[in-house]
């Protein structure tokens, strides 16, 4: 089933910064919960010019637009596609952090001739149990979301420092969110459950991870690694949930070469 077939709205202009040579690889970059296109901003700097880097903010997030309605993962992963279909590009490996990895995930499964590749960052092969902050998310005000809140929520992403202000950007893309936009993706997107159906993704796929992450475990890595049948795996020592902030050079180095060696 298409992603845009069964969208309850069209697909909407996504907010996107690119990098790179615009005829080399194209690589789409999707951010996690909350985040922007700016969540790949320390790593585009060390991506070359022979990746076409596309980082893009999802509907509701950062500066793209906020309707009152689609913000399942169907309709999420039909707003890529009408972003490929802009940019009149045939397929391109798909990066996905965290909820993004949801999304990159679906649209590898829905689209596959489209994904030429896929990297699936801090992911799990589902994120249905985390009841904690899903019960957070429930109490949240439709408008503005309490700071402190925030910035404890990016901050737990972490486990090792990062830049100077980096914390500031994220946390400030985060209050950009408004609590109804938080709130409508948990059952529909947050809470949809690929599991079963990974085994179905035939894209090369790069599994990414720090082996601190509080979010997803080592356990989850192993079992996306059982399921996904072109897959392998790249641990980043003392990493958290966020290491390509705590580590962008890392991450960019091990992207590019999966980029430049593994999809076809």
């Amino acid at each position: 089933m298409s992603p845009t077939s069964s969208a309850a709205d069209v697909a909407i202009r996504l907010p996107r910064v690119e990098h790179g040579h615009p005829g080399g690889t194209p690589v789409v970059l999707l951010h996690g919960l909350s985040d922007s296109w700016r969540s790949f901003e320390p790593v585009l700097p060390y991506l070359p010019p022979a990746i076409h880097a596309i980082a893009v903010s999802l509907r509701g997030h950062g500066t793209a637009p906020r309707p009152p309605g689609g913000y399942g993962v169907i309709q999420l992963a039909g707003d890529v596609i009408g972003l490929l279909d802009e940019l009149g590009l045939a397929r391109a490996v798909v990066v996905g952090h965290s909820m993004g990895s949801i999304v990159a995930a679906r649209l590898a499964l829905d689209e596959p001739e489209r994904v030429a590749g896929l990297v699936l960052m801090g992911a799990k092969p589902t994120f249905r149990a985390l009841d904690a902050l899903y019960a957070d998310i429930a109490a949240f005000p439709d408008g503005d979301v309490d700071a402190g809140w925030v910035h404890g929520f990016q901050a737990g992403t972490l486990a090792r420092p990062v830049p100077p202000g980096l914390l500031d950007v994220v946390v400030a893309e985060s209050l950009r969110v408004p609590g109804r936009v938080w709130k409508a993706l948990v059952e529909p997107t947050l809470r949809v459950d690929h599991s079963r159906r990974l085994h179905a993704i035939a894209a090369p796929t790069l599994v990414a991870w720090g082996d601190r992450d509080e979010i997803a475990t080592r356990a989850d890595q192993d079992e996306l690694l059982r399921s996904i049948p072109d897959s392998r795996l790249v641990v980043y020592p003392g990493g958290g949930h966020g290491f390509h902030w705590e580590d962008p050079a890392a991450f960019a180095a091990d992207l590019t070469a999966f980029v430049q060696g593994e999809p076809r």
